[in-house]
């Protein structure tokens, strides 16, 4: 049974930096992460958590360990640099489908 997306199809690196908050001198970010991922260039508009309709640019795969909270930082494998708009843990406990988190970027 797959517990969760196999690392075979996770063929791109992204780094993630975490959002912590909002500061003094504007947003927060944690260390950086290098994680590998799935990376989908697809325009859409989304509608984030706050009602604002917003364009993506890209959707991102990863493995369901990922700590990528909205508002995050995230640098895609060709080097553009996005913004973390919704993030969805995907699980489905017994069933034979994979666990993983899906990532939009602006």
């Amino acid at each position: 049974m797959v517990t969760r997306v196999p690392g075979v199809l996770l063929r791109h690196r992204i780094t993630v930096e975490p959002y912590e908050g909002d500061g003094a001198y504007g947003p927060t970010y944690g260390p950086p992460a290098d994680v590998r991922a799935l990376v989908a260039e697809r325009p859409q508009m989304i509608r984030t958590q706050d009602a604002r309709d917003v364009r993506a640019t890209s959707t991102l795969i990863t493995g369901p360990e990922l700590e990528c909270p909205p508002g995050s930082r995230i640098t895609l494998p060709d080097g553009r640099t996005g913004t973390a708009l919704t993030v969805a843990h995907h699980t489905a406990p017994g069933l034979p489908v994979p666990a993983c988190t899906e990532v939009t970027v602006s």
